[in-house]
């Protein structure tokens, strides 16, 4: 026994000798000679006996040469040779009608855990077959809102499609009624319309996707948030030994300052910058305030330091003094929006301060029904933002810590900073995970078991919100950082990839390299400020304009920089997008919805999509679709090979939902406010409109996807 594993041993050295030096390929030359040239990529990896040479970045080209030493245990070994098309080694996914364990139509959150089976932790998907898994190289997903299903009939008739309402292109899509509508279409390129036959030499199939809802209650949840948050991986030492506390968390008295956001913290949630926040050098020597902002009397965080004498045994406070805050804004301009009450609340629940103020510009809208002010209460104050700027500036030190929630709106009303904020938003995450933030009436009720905000169309009132606030702080205080934060049902997939993301053998893994990063680097291209979303957790964020800069950001970030200083030489792992003229066209835009997912608006024309001079004929749909087929097919011809390539629609057709809830939501506010009859509500809610309702939501949740390698 032990001379035949000594002689298995020695084969599988020599094989992976061999191997190792039959793989010096064009791809592998072409990082050879970038290790011998100091301009090239920040990828560059040179190997030693007793360690290897990393060029981390450009950047570092002033210190040491360039170079700085890593400490591996072994040699960095080369990326295998990627395999060819005709290999028998080529990675796949396949479907098969009679080995799938396919039962209903695949989700949102199907393709999302296959991204993560073949990049990171994720569980074997059931659907598909997945061969060659460590051959794929990189994962490129897009997302095209008003791709429909009915479009990729035979007998599709683009050229009037949009001329159909939307409560009666509601029958249009229901087009699936077998038993087996859950199975993947083929797609005959002779069978399509025209503008949509380049999907046929890209992919194989059309899936049908469900979006993310629930039909029951008549809603529909975000194809992109579920998309881009990963579930918690299954632990499973957790199935072996006892069971855990079924709450999650120990009650654990715990200071206000564990609860301090950091300054990076407090930069990524968009609030003022305060010099402190900024590291000692030239950044802050030459900080100015913005004109007419101030800051508050803090040369250095360490300011707010309090020694331990100094605190009293047991003081939650820790010595600190904490005030609540809460402010009233109202319309001044195009988003523009002013002071017009502030509200301070000691610790113990006495009110410090509480003023109205007048704006210095005149008041386009009072907004009532949330801040509670109207003309009357503002005519006789002469209180101006000024006059309270001064107060607050007597009133906070170093050792005052500010409670509030999304105290970045206040601030920005009181154009004032503040370094030391503790912001119940930030500390009680939402469910869902970011860019999502749970309201101060939710987290009332769900912890405090508080009913506040019950006025219909009189407003907040900003003593019981500071009120709220602090107790919500007190109470975490007493239970510990751990309470109330283990709802959250995942983490940011950017983040997943970039924590728990597997390298391959063949790729270069961890194995053969003794130690290296083993994460995926991503790229998310979207419309509007990517920062402002989710997206701003991945590697390289892309924001766009237009389509066309979508697709130029997608190739960009297959490819990588030429410097690699943004995109890492050789393209990120993982791509996100999403494309938006066709969403727009199609009038899925919600325009009347605060856009949480991008701040920028829909084109308001089609003049974004391609004009066909010779062919005048053409509808605006045709013309749209075109160009979204070849813009697709650029790039996946720029995609190398072993890519995954993923395109999904998200969801179905929202509109006639969202006319249908905008009545919803009219009816229920009418109907609760004092004083209402029936018979004088200006709109109706029936057993009808709750069907219709309920329809229209299994018609927005039918979505398509489409799933190859290139």
């Amino acid at each position: 026994m032990g001379k035949n594993k000594k002689n298995k041993a020695q084969r599988i050295a020599a094989l992976e000798a061999v191997d190792t030096a039959a793989t010096i390929t064009a791809e592998t030359l072409s990082s050879e000679n970038a290790a011998a040239e100091p301009t090239d990529s920040p990828q560059t990896q040179l190997s030693e006996s007793s360690g290897s040479l990393k060029r981390s970045s450009t950047h570092d080209a002033e210190d040491d040469d360039g170079w700085q030493t890593i400490e591996q245990g072994r040699p960095v070994k080369k990326q295998k040779k990627i395999p060819g098309p005709d290999s028998s080694r080529y990675p796949a996914i396949t479907f098969s009608a009679d080995k799938a364990r396919l039962h209903s139509k695949i989700n949102v959150s199907s393709l999302r855990d296959l991204i993560l089976y073949i990049f990171a932790d994720g569980p074997a998907p059931q659907w598909v077959a997945i061969t060659h898994r460590p051959e794929f190289r990189k994962i490129v997903t897009i997302m095209v809102p008003g791709l429909e299903e009915a479009m990729f009939k035979k007998d599709a008739d683009l050229s009037a499609y949009n001329d159909i309402p939307a409560d009666q292109a509601i029958d249009r899509l229901a087009l699936s009624t077998s038993p087996d509508d859950y199975h993947p279409r083929a797609l005959n390129k002779d069978s399509l319309p025209t503008p949509l036959q380049p999907f046929a030499d890209m992919f194989t199939h059309l899936w049908p996707v469900r979006a993310p809802g629930d039909d029951k209650f008549g809603k529909l949840h975000s194809p992109i948030n579920t998309m881009l948050t990963a579930p918690p991986p299954k632990n499973k030492e957790e199935k072996k030994g006892a069971k855990p506390d079924p709450h999650g968390w120990q009650d654990t008295r715990t200071r206000i300052t564990e609860f301090l956001a950091t300054p990076e913290e407090l930069m990524e949630h968009n609030f003022p910058t305060h010099p402190a926040m900024l590291p000692v050098g030239e950044r802050r020597e030459n900080f100015t305030d913005p004109e007419g902002w101030v800051h508050t009397k803090v040369e250095n965080l360490e300011d707010g330091d309090v020694t331990e004498a100094d605190v009293q045994a047991g003081s939650i406070t820790a010595g600190r003094e904490v005030l609540a805050l809460d402010c009233e804004m109202c319309v001044t301009g195009d988003n523009e929006y002013s002071l017009t009450r502030i509200s301070l609340m000691a610790w113990d629940g006495e009110v410090v301060l509480d003023e109205l103020v007048k704006p210095d510009k005149p008041i386009i809208d009072y907004v009532t029904r949330f801040s509670g002010i109207t003309k009357e209460m503002l005519d006789p104050v002469t209180t101006t933002i000024r006059d309270i700027q001064a107060r607050l500036l007597d009133t906070l030190h170093p050792k005052t810590i500010l409670v509030g929630h999304s105290l970045d709106s206040d601030l920005k009303a009181l154009q004032l900073a503040h370094p030391f904020i503790v912001d119940t938003s930030m500390i009680f995450p939402h469910p869902r995970g970011p860019p999502l933030k749970s309201s101060l009436k939710f987290l009332a009720q769900k912890h405090l078991g508080r009913e506040i905000q019950k006025g219909v169309g009189t407003g907040h009132d900003s003593i019981e919100d500071a009120k709220t606030c602090l107790d919500l702080v007190k109470k975490k205080c007493e239970k510990g950082k751990s309470w109330a934060t283990g709802e959250s049902q995942g983490e940011n997939l950017f983040k997943r990839l970039a924590r728990a993301g597997t390298a391959y053998r063949t790729t270069a893994g961890p194995k053969a390299t003794g130690g290296l990063p083993t994460g995926k680097t991503s790229a998310a291209v979207d419309w509007g400020d990517v920062s402002r979303s989710a997206c701003n957790a991945a590697t390289v964020s892309i924001s766009c304009q237009s389509d066309a800069d979508v697709e130029a950001g997608i190739i960009r970030a297959v490819r990588g920089d030429p410097d690699g200083l943004e995109v890492p030489g050789g393209g990120v792992d993982f791509v996100w997008a999403r494309m938006r003229e066709l969403e727009a066209l199609q009038g899925w835009w919600n325009r009347n919805k605060l856009d949480s997912e991008a701040s920028s608006g829909p084109p308001v024309t089609s003049s974004t999509h391609l004009s066909y001079d010779d062919a005048p004929h053409i509808s605006p749909l045709e013309s749209c679709l075109t160009s979204l087929g070849q813009r697709l097919k650029r790039i996946h011809d720029a995609l190398p090979p072993c890519t995954v390539f993923i395109v999904l629609s998200g969801t179905g057709d929202p509109r006639e939902m969202s006319r249908l809830q905008g009545i919803q939501s009219k009816f229920k506010k009418e109907y609760n406010t004092p004083g209402s009859k029936w018979d004088q509500l200006s709109v109706k809610w029936t057993d009808v409109e709750d069907q219709a309702l309920r329809k229209a939501v299994k018609v927005a949740r039918n979505g398509i996807g489409f799933l190859g390698v290139k």
